[in-house]
């Protein structure tokens, strides 16, 4: 059995290959040996009840699974045990790496920090496109895991000198319980918590969350139920209302819209997805439309155009939101916040760099005019 300083310097973490480079933590992680499988310690889980013939049901997501003793939900990592549900993944980490705070993307949170970034394996959806499924689409004894308290996670984050925790890569919503520790102890210790979500929850788990978080990154597959069904195994209502619940909480909040070419692309889509966030997030929120490359399921279809990604966020602008992105597209002018007032650049970004900072406190430098967001 290899130590803890020994897995992480071999780099034998279940990745996320086009997307995450994992840097050791050889200076911060003591030699503390992996867990074997039945070493991992569970926890019972917060949101469920118990039905008759030892049967419970998740009231933690939409899909509110009835599980049989000794079966899991759809996510695969909660399981029926006697008639008590427990998660599988608390302190079981399986990805992470300090990110800048741009990479998840949350633009108007503490730009210019950097970000733990933690997962565990699982999903409550399967999108056809996902970049992560190595560990989204596995259950957690089929990945690599590292033991690692929130206690732990947060003396870490502090060493590699992260303002904040990010669930990320996987689902974070699969292990709530684990995000929602973590972030208790991050409030307590000074270091903030955003979650990078695919809001797939159920509303009292997520007012009860929103607690302990300071912000939260949706990822708005599409905006037809079609699409949710057929490429993502899901529904988009429920996620609407994560959003007007969100909304209703007060916490900060981005929107990331991956743009698939031919399945969710179409102008008529991005205009009715942004007259609603108008209508019922209001102007402020932030959204941004992100290149799509050939993954996973979806190998057939080219990357976005970039004219497609601009097209998307011209009829944004042209719906009244303030704030429209484009994402995966380093050094396209549409990385940069505008002041909605004076149209000046208060943020230049160069992928995940800034060049140029304008803001006076929340405010436009040139304008005065206010910029939401949460800012150092």
């Amino acid at each position: 059995m290899i130590s803890r300083r020994e897995f992480l310097k071999t780099g034998v973490f279940g990745t996320c290959a086009s997307c995450i480079a994992y840097t050791p933590f050889m200076s911060t992680i003591s030699a503390s040996e992996i867990y074997e499988e039945d070493e991992f310690p569970i926890k019972e889980a917060m949101y469920y009840k118990q039905l008759p013939d030892v049967r419970v049901e998740c009231e933690l997501c939409p899909r509110a699974c009835k599980v049989a003793d000794l079966e899991r939900g759809y996510c695969g990592v909660r399981e029926n045990r006697d008639g008590k549900y427990y998660t599988l993944v608390h302190s079981r980490v399986c990805s992470l790496n300090a990110d800048p705070i741009e990479k998840k993307p949350l633009f108007h949170y503490l730009p210019g920090t950097r970000a733990y970034s933690i997962a565990t394996a699982g999903c409550n959806i399967e999108c056809k496109f996902c970049q992560n499924w190595q560990i989204s689409q596995f259950r957690p004894e089929q990945v690599d895991n590292i033991k690692l308290t929130p206690e732990e996670v947060i003396r870490f984050a502090k060493e590699k000198k992260c303002d904040t925790i990010a669930y990320t890569y996987s689902e974070p919503v699969v292990f709530y319980e684990y995000m929602y520790d973590t972030a208790k102890v991050g409030k307590r210790e000074g270091v903030g918590s955003v979650m990078i979500s695919n809001g797939y929850i159920k509303k009292e788990p997520l007012i009860e969350l929103c607690k302990e978080l300071d912000a939260v990154k949706i990822d708005l597959k599409a905006f037809t139920e079609k699409f949710y069904k057929e490429t993502c195994s899901g529904e988009l209502k429920p996620v609407l209302e994560t959003l007007l619940t969100l909304k209703e909480i007060g916490i900060w909040f981005e929107l990331v819209v991956l743009i698939v070419p031919t399945l969710n692309d179409s102008g008529e889509e991005i205009k009715d997805m942004c007259s609603w966030i108008n209508d019922n997030l209001g102007p402020d929120v932030p959204i941004h439309f992100s290149r799509f490359h050939p993954t996973y399921k979806i190998k057939n279809l080219p990357p976005t155009p970039i004219k497609t990604l601009e097209k998307a966020r011209n009829i944004a602008i042209e719906s009244g939101l303030n704030f429209a992105y484009t994402g995966n597209v380093p050094g396209h002018p549409g990385e940069s916040t505008y002041c909605p007032d004076c149209k000046e650049v208060v943020i230049k970004r160069v992928g995940y760099t800034i060049l140029q900072y304008s803001l006076n406190s929340n405010e436009c430098s040139n304008c005065k005019h206010p910029i939401p967001g949460v800012w150092h």
